[in-house]
């Protein structure tokens, strides 16, 4: 307390809770930003259920975590969060709750069970017509309630917590909401939404987590993992993974880098799995760095200020991996969909990252291929198996040479030395397939 005069000036809860539905939530993020606390909460299956009913349009995420206590729901709904986060929680702020419901709807109500052996259930409401009505930020009961008495009833079999969203004032237009155009916009949310679940939260459904696996649903269809780096690929390539120590003020932890080449167009299993991973933005934009906090991707796409996206590297993805330790190192942002890479560990990732790109340079070029057939080989012999392998041996030693320059900060130079061969001794840098 202050030693001389203070005052307490709270602010306008009706101004405030306007401002927080505009931090940048699409209805996808917004929906996952829920599933985080249900993850946190230690839930195995998350169930997504849009309902179209027009104006009384509404939307179920129901987990079978560990629930919460009446005063830990109060205490949830509060703006900013008075309970602390463990190392690995994927919460931050103590908002996400609040703003991530508000940016869709507004009326917003948890029901909740947290004890296994009796059946007792807790639910409240926090609706902005209450709260700009009165100008506080005012919890209520819901009392009796078709919604919630449905709520209550899919916690009979055990702990979990429902969020229950009504009034989809963001999601539904304000004339004709019960319209065709109103019913096709719920579908295609539905549709966003799982894809985007399935991307994000890859690692937990497919038990990659520490082991740990979540079943998440939409309209009662289980979500399909999207991962990446498509593991399920022969002729994917990996290259040796590297860890970092990251300090920022008072962060510091490890981040670690993995990198993939993924196959080209005829190299995967099939021309609908080659689709299928040219992810949401599509091959050129999809690649890059993939930022993940506590198994969670926060960040996809492009290369950090790093490098430009090409065309010739879009086979080209990595993960970055950081904890919850560096969320402040990593500027991670409150509806936890976008980070910034700290300027100490984009030049730690400089080197390794371009390696990457010379290797899924190549491979998009499939240099060893071209190179075969430039070698002077006799009409009607085909090339012989030492000559093969001699080529590919070349190649190979290219390939390293030319990682080994940029490895050693040398990328200058070695272009000079290529421009020189390339002038003087075309036939070499042609054998060393580096003359594309």
């Amino acid at each position: 307390m202050p030693a001389g005069s203070w005052f307490h000036v709270p602010p306008s809860a009706a101004r405030l809770t306007g401002s927080l539905r505009d931090i940048g939530y699409e209805f996808p993020t917004a929906v996952a930003d829920i599933v985080d606390n249900s993850i946190a909460a230690g839930a195995t299956h998350v169930d997504i259920s849009i309902e179209f009913d027009g104006a009384d349009s509404r939307v179920f995420i129901t987990d079978d975590g560990s629930g919460m206590t009446p005063n830990a729901l109060l205490e949830a709904l509060r703006l900013g969060s008075r309970r602390g986060y463990a190392d690995g929680d994927l919460g931050r702020y103590g908002l996400g709750l609040k703003t991530a419901s508000l940016s869709q709807c507004r009326s917003l109500t948890v029901i909740t069970r947290s004890t296994p052996n009796i059946f007792r259930t807790s639910a409240r409401s926090l609706d902005l017509d209450i709260v700009e009505e009165w100008d506080e930020w005012v919890i209520v009961d819901p009392g009796a309630d078709p919604d919630v008495s449905r709520a209550r009833n899919w916690l009979a079999e055990g702990t979990g917590t429902v969020v229950l969203w009504r009034s989809l004032d963001r999601v539904l237009p304000e004339r004709r909401p019960e319209g065709g155009w109103a019913k096709r916009r719920i579908e295609t949310l539905a549709n966003r939404t799982a894809e985007h679940l399935g991307m994000v939260f890859h690692r937990f459904i497919e038990g990659a987590a520490g082991g740990r696996q979540v079943v998440i649903s939409v309209n009662g269809q289980k979500v399909r993992a999207w991962n990446p780096f498509a593991p399920d690929e022969a002729v994917r390539q990996e290259l040796p993974a590297q860890r970092f120590e990251v300090t920022l003020g008072n962060a510091g932890g490890h981040v670690t880098l993995r990198r993939y080449i993924l196959p080209s167009r005829d190299g995967f299993s099939s021309p609908a799995e080659f689709e299928r991973h040219s992810g949401p933005l599509n091959w050129n934009r999809q690649q890059g760095l993939y930022v993940y906090r506590s198994d969670r991707l926060v960040q996809w796409g492009g290369w950090g200020g790093i490098r430009g996206i090409d065309e010739h590297t879009k086979l080209a993805r990595a993960s970055v991996d950081f904890g919850t330790g560096l969320d402040s190192a990593f500027n991670i942002n409150v509806a936890k969909m976008r980070v910034a890479i700290p300027a100490q560990l984009r030049q730690m990732l400089e080197a390794p990252i371009n390696e990457l790109c010379i290797y899924a340079n190549d491979a998009y070029r499939k240099t060893p291929r071209t190179t075969a057939t430039r070698r002077p080989v006799p009409a009607g012999l085909g090339t012989p198996p030492e000559v093969r392998a001699a080529t590919h041996a070349a190649a190979t030693a290219g390939l390293a040479l030319r990682a080994a320059a940029m490895q050693a900060g040398e990328w200058a130079a070695w272009q000079r030395i290529t421009t020189v061969l390339r002038e003087q001794s075309p036939d070499v840098l042609n054998t060393l397939g580096l003359d594309t």
